[in-house]
């Protein structure tokens, strides 16, 4: 990622923009490459699973290694490159950007940033970056973290005072992103073809907020184990019927909150209990 101009870090004021004079001549690509493949595949990974965890809203922007534009002055010299992955809440999510524009935005910032560091970034993400975040985005949610190392995820919320405190991870090493109600935290896993461990979102009880590929492959999965399992029910009706010329009206409801593994040990048992009433004590309560 290029450098921030020294100017605007050092100033001890928020730089305003001039809504009467924008540039109009904004560049949104400046040809640099990310630092790696995997820093290309984390960001994805981040706006994506973002997407599908807020997949049924449209009132948030998430993109990333996207320019942010907060002043004519910063605009003109050309000396901001943007994060790695931003978020904004509350805004038109469906209209098409090639930046983000703050004055074209209300005045917006983003609301979470995640800059994806590497050892010619991490001093810049930690200091002069996390203070433009601070002091100017008035960033709510702050973090950083090497897609090489697993043990560098940081994070900062800022407090009343306007000021980023560091935020305390949880027993998994997870850090709580109060503004998208999500953890953030690491998971080792394949993605696109590359083995590593990945910064990735959870819900608020600790399921892994799946990428739109792993949540339509768990829909797959969730209808194959429906079928199997209503098969499996249908045939073991089918030997109670046969064996015992009954089945008793409370018996199927029972039996439809069984999972596959233990509707097929009825099977086994249906075929060899000698009474109907030795059956029904062996079906155990739906789980």
């Amino acid at each position: 990622m290029s450098n921030l101009a020294t100017q605007e870090t050092t100033s001890p004021t928020v730089v305003g923009w001039e809504p009467s004079m924008p540039p109009t001549d904004l560049i949104f690509d400046d040809g640099e490459p990310l630092e790696s493949n995997r820093h290309r595949i984390a960001i994805n990974v981040l706006i994506r699973s973002l997407q599908q965890a807020y997949l049924d809203r449209n009132d948030f922007f998430t993109s990333g290694n996207m320019f942010i534009y907060y002043s004519s002055e910063q605009a003109r010299n050309r000396d901001f490159r943007g994060p790695d992955f931003f978020a904004v809440l509350n805004v038109d999510g469906t209209t098409e950007r090639q930046g983000w524009v703050v004055w074209e935005e209300g005045g917006r910032y983003p609301d979470v940033i995640v800059e994806l560091m590497s050892p010619s970034t991490a001093a810049m993400d930690t200091g002069t970056k996390k203070d433009i975040y601070e002091r100017i985005f008035r960033t709510p949610d702050y973090f950083v973290f090497n897609p090489f190392d697993p043990n560098s995820l940081q994070g900062w919320h800022l407090d009343a005072s306007q000021k980023y405190q560091p935020l305390v991870p949880n027993e998994q090493g997870w850090l709580w992103c109060q503004t998208l109600g999500l953890w953030l935290g690491t998971w080792h896993g394949t993605i696109d073809r590359e083995t590593a461990v990945w910064l990735r979102f959870y819900d608020q009880d600790g399921n892994l907020v799946p990428l739109p590929e792993e949540a339509a492959q768990q829909q797959v999965e969730a209808a194959q184990q429906q079928g199997l399992q209503q098969g499996t029910l249908r045939q073991l009706l089918r030997i109670i019927a046969t064996r015992f010329d009954q089945i008793p009206p409370d018996l199927e409801p029972r039996l439809q909150l069984l999972e596959v593994n233990q509707l097929e040990d009825l099977v086994v048992v249906a075929l060899t209990a000698q009474t109907l009433a030795e059956f029904v004590s062996n079906v155990p309560e739906g789980s």
